[in-house]
């Protein structure tokens, strides 16, 4: 899909000159990366976690670009940009639970089945390390009280415990002096890296969408990926 603006009659000499073309051209767009594309005189624009492609010209190309082996060459730099945010997550908001040398990073929903089932398995291992973050869905209506009891306990490993366990299922759980700014902090970052639904999380920086079990397994019990992990764990230690 083309989204024409005013056309020029050259195509600008660099990057610089075309982000800069770009900017006069579409002075309402916003920009948070501007690089060359694959194809010649197309340039890559990262917008609000969305990729899409600019020609001096005075287009915008909104779709994929594919290799000639069936690869989307967008999908894997959409996902390389989100891997980048993900690494720059401040882990210090999140709920920490475990001490294990396999990192795994979640966006959960404490009403959400499958994360319920997803917690029911990562509760179990004791080699990982979580960082849990809370994205409650609107559909959801009590789990944001769910949530923000877990962020505002002084043991939230054992109110997460109690939530994810039902404890309050059908009782809404005392907030008494329960700000919401950290959970609010919580949804902004789900935004930033993607996250459109629960459970979403990274396994040692990979990143798995909905309860896969199988595909978590397949990364923690991986012989290359324990290894890593060992050495992960002697360097922070």
């Amino acid at each position: 899909m083309l989204l024409t603006g005013p056309s020029t009659s050259a195509a600008s000499g660099n990057g610089a000159e075309a982000a800069a073309q770009m900017k006069r051209m579409f002075p309402q767009t916003g920009i948070d990366g501007f690089l060359p594309s694959p194809i010649p005189g197309l340039y890559e624009v990262t917008a609000g976690g969305q990729i899409f492609y600019f020609s001096p010209e005075g287009y915008l190309v909104l779709g994929e670009i594919w290799s000639k082996d069936g690869q989307s060459i967008t999908a894997q730099r959409r996902e390389q940009i989100l891997a980048g945010k993900v690494k720059e997550l401040p882990l210090d908001k999140a709920v920490t639970i475990g001490n294990g040398p396999h990192q795994v990073i979640e966006f959960t929903d404490p009403d959400c089945p499958y994360c319920r089932k997803l917690d029911d398995y990562l509760s179990a291992r004791e080699d990982i390390t979580r960082h849990i973050f809370f994205c409650p869905l609107e559909t959801h209506p009590q789990a944001r009280d769910k949530a923000l009891y877990i962020l505002c306990s002084t043991d939230r490993e054992t109110a997460k415990h109690e939530v994810f366990t039902g404890m309050w299922d059908g009782t809404r759980p005392s907030l008494k002096n329960c700000s919401t700014t950290l959970l609010d902090e919580h949804l902004r970052l789900a935004g930033a890296v993607g996250v459109r639904g629960t459970p979403t999380l990274w396994v040692n920086g990979k990143r798995i969408g909905g309860a896969n079990i199988e595909a978590i397994a397949s990364i923690l019990d991986n012989p290359n990926a324990k290894v890593q992990a060992k050495k992960r764990r002697a360097t922070n230690d």
